[in-house]
């Protein structure tokens, strides 16, 4: 007969690297003798060896582990096929859960290069991000709406962008994540241009007409005017462009001019 002693150790058997998420000091020398530990955290306040950065503190366990093991594959700790027995804490400052993964390549999604390589604060790319997803799934008033957002370098695009309309942001200091300002965001993604969001989240503008030249730029045939716009003024700027499609619904990123990140909204 099965005992649960075999059921947990069958988790952590021949695995190929541990991680631990935030751990605390004596949690993390629990660890010492075990090769290939990685600490996974917004900041290394144990001063392990080999340490993976969340880009912010992600409440979601899933999304922790996620970002973890997509930082731990561009950092080239870890690869395709390697299984990771993953050790956190979610209602003590000890370790309370574990979880086994087997990496895949299908996990590098291009969501941990964005945030950690983005000029703009990464908390401010995540609530842009929540924007875009919930408008994704949720249209507006049921119907589907395509928007578009520019984050970051918020100079550099005015300068290379016209209204459209009064800017309604104009004379206020709101930021993103604001539960009432993203109601806000979502009711004016009905209407045309681009919102020009700051580095540190300061909704700048909105109805802003993206005049960058789309030479060069290469996006995927059948993305339209939005997307070229999006991926024309990151390749002037430092600014990322996030991009809901009206068509398909998907959001993507764009950096450097390239499209660098495809999500469905109903998958998050």
């Amino acid at each position: 007969m099965t005992s649960l002693s075999d059921v947990l150790d069958g988790l952590v058997s021949d695995v190929d690297a541990v991680f631990l998420f935030g751990p605390n000091g004596s949690f993390y020398e629990r660890f010492g003798e075990i090769e290939n530990v990685v600490v996974v955290g917004p900041e290394n306040t144990v001063d392990a060896e080999t340490f993976v950065e969340l880009p912010i503190p992600f409440a979601d366990v899933q999304d922790r582990i996620r970002f973890g093991i997509e930082g731990a594959m561009d950092d080239e700790l870890v690869g395709e096929g390697d299984v990771v027995a993953c050790f956190g804490s979610l209602f003590a400052d000890d370790a309370d859960f574990v979880s086994r993964v087997r990496v895949d390549e299908s996990m590098r999604s291009g969501i941990y290069d964005l945030f950690t390589n983005s000029r703009a604060d990464p908390a401010v790319i995540s609530d842009v991000f929540e924007v875009a997803l919930e408008l994704g799934r949720k249209g507006q008033k049921g119907k589907p709406v395509g928007a578009l957002f520019v984050v970051g370098d918020a100079g550099k695009v005015m300068n290379k962008s016209r209204p459209l309309s009064y800017n309604p942001f104009e004379k206020s200091h709101v930021h993103v994540g604001d539960p009432i300002v993203n109601v806000m965001l979502k009711e004016f993604s009905r209407l045309d241009g681009a919102f020009v969001i700051s580095d540190s989240g300061k909704i700048v503008s909105a109805y802003r007409y993206l005049e960058p030249s789309a030479e060069g730029v290469d996006i995927p045939k059948g993305l339209g005017a939005r997307h070229m716009a999006g991926g024309a003024i990151t390749r002037d700027t430092n600014a990322t462009a996030i991009v809901l499609s009206e068509s398909d619904g998907l959001v993507r990123a764009f950096k450097s001019g390239e499209l660098i990140l495809e999500l469905d909204p109903e998958a998050y």
